[in-house]
């Protein structure tokens, strides 16, 4: 099997079927430009049940993107895990059509000088969006190549002030079992809960995304606002966020809280780290083939080169 570059400025282009729309409209819009058939906060305010997705004006960050083809609309849209949805992967996909993103606001808290409950639109009007294609690996071993569409985490957190006391940030989802059909069962813990490391959090690389593939994210892949951190699990993608606290000791987070022995508070993508149930050392790509070819996993999924010095130090078996 191809050996593929821990450098995603240079990994070879996969050979999954590409999105041909979206690969043709980038071949016209030489310089970088993304779609742009509404103003990128007017795309969300036009957003409502029964409306197609609005297109999102971004501009697209080839330095922070992997080279490989994106999976396919329909493989992103329709193999979700989120289990607020139901634990299946087409579930989301199924039962989010009528949940309602707007109006949406979050809380922000803790150990911060700005704290509040802000609207959708408070968030994301000083962030000028962005396309990163990112790689998406899940800890059940399969992996997708996504075109996110948002903007940098940390950015949005300076605004808050955070203090020298904020060690940790915390993401919670919204709780609504009349809305979220997977709440009504006792699946885990809810509302979702998750968190980062303050340096995490703050890595150009972490995310807060709010579309892909040029258009506002749809409900089942955590619209209105969801977490990107391409060097974890997918667990750690937290969605439909509507709180965000500023913590000085580490959160207790949804799946670490449900079963600390497989899913542990870092989550960094580690081929030498075997679930109890399955081994991480490879992953199924999903849309290659019916069944997904295998690929050997690659370390901190292919972003080593700007994420392991975080982790100098530690022994990534016990903190895993």
């Amino acid at each position: 099997m191809r050996k593929r570059s821990a450098d995603p400025a240079k990994i070879v282009p996969s050979d999954i079927t590409p999105y041909q729309q979206y690969l043709s409209r980038r071949a016209l819009i030489a310089g970088g430009l993304g779609f742009a058939a509404a103003q990128s906060i007017g795309g969300f305010a036009g957003v409502a049940f029964g409306q197609p997705a609005a297109a999102l004006t971004y501009v697209r960050n080839g330095a922070l993107s992997v080279a490989d083809a994106p999976n396919s609309y329909t493989d992103i849209t329709t193999y979700n895990n989120y289990y607020e949805f139901g634990t299946d992967k087409s579930d989301p996909s199924e039962n989010a059509q009528k949940f309602r993103t707007r109006p949406w606001n979050v809380t922000i808290g803790g150990e911060a000088e700005v704290t509040g409950t802000f609207s959708l639109e408070d968030i994301l009007q000083p962030h000028p969006l962005e396309e990163r294609i990112y790689r998406l690996r899940c800890v059940e071993a399969w992996s997708m190549v996504v075109p996110w569409v948002g903007f940098p985490l940390g950015d949005l957190l300076k605004r808050f002030k955070p203090t020298s006391k904020a060690k940790f940030v915390e993401f919670k989802t919204l709780y609504d079992p009349k809305q979220m059909p997977g709440q009504r069962a006792a699946v885990l813990e809810w509302p979702y809960v998750e968190g980062l490391r303050i340096d995490e959090a703050m890595h150009p690389l972490t995310l807060m995304a709010v579309g892909l593939y040029g258009k506002v994210l749809p409900n089942q892949n955590g619209a209105p606002l969801r977490l990107i951190v391409p060097w974890k699990y997918g667990f750690k993608g937290i969605k439909a966020i509507v709180s965000i606290k500023f913590t000085e000791h580490a959160p207790r987070t949804t799946w670490a809280g449900s079963a600390a022995n497989e899913y542990g508070f870092f989550a960094n993508v580690n081929p030498a780290v075997d679930h109890p149930r399955w081994s991480q050392a490879s992953e199924r790509h999903i849309g290659a083939n019916a069944f997904g070819r295998r690929q050997p996993t690659l370390p901190f999924n292919g972003y080593a080169a700007q994420v392991a010095n975080l982790y100098n130090g530690m022994d990534l078996r016990k903190f895993f």
